[in-house]
């Protein structure tokens, strides 16, 4: 299955162009070679609520994406928003996905706890924030992405087995 994946970052650097998007490339690789997905939109955004919550309902409900990753704005920062801005668009949250990425991240540093990712469902669409840094959004994404096929089954409606 060629799961339709959309990827935003949230960076206020980013988006003025002052740092290269160093996590959205491990993202996009994670997604074509262990998952199977294609990028159907990519984007940057300063860390702002509104910009984040308007590009994730785009990328939902208009671009019809089956996983949106967002990177960046999940840290204890007073400009980290990302996961209340994704709170406010799902209509439910998977907190499992959320919690075995940071209890994995955790075996590797302790620093992880301070990690405030969530995850959610909108309409169809999987939303999963990640962090901000490469090796990051690596160890995090890889720790869930062997159970992501079935969540986007089940979330996008095609998969009706559940004996």
């Amino acid at each position: 299955m060629n799961w339709k994946v959309a990827l935003l970052t949230a960076s206020d650097k980013g988006s003025r162009g002052e740092r290269e998007d160093t996590s959205a490339q491990v993202i996009r690789e994670l997604v074509e070679e262990e998952l199977g997905g294609v990028i159907v939109d990519y984007r940057i955004v300063p860390d702002e609520m509104n910009d984040i919550s308007a590009s994730l309902i785009e990328m939902a409900d208009y671009h019809k994406a089956d996983l949106i990753l967002t990177t960046g704005g999940t840290g204890l920062a007073p400009r980290d928003v990302t996961p209340e801005a994704t709170l406010k668009v799902v209509d439910r949250i998977v907190p499992g996905i959320a919690e075995a990425m940071r209890y994995t991240s955790m075996q590797k540093t302790r620093r992880a706890m301070l990690s405030r990712g969530v995850c959610g469902i909108r309409n169809r669409t999987l939303i999963l924030n990640l962090p901000g840094s490469p090796k990051g959004v690596h160890d995090n994404l890889m720790a869930v992405i062997d159970q992501l096929p079935h969540a986007l089954e089940v979330a996008s409606g095609r998969y009706h087995d559940h004996d």
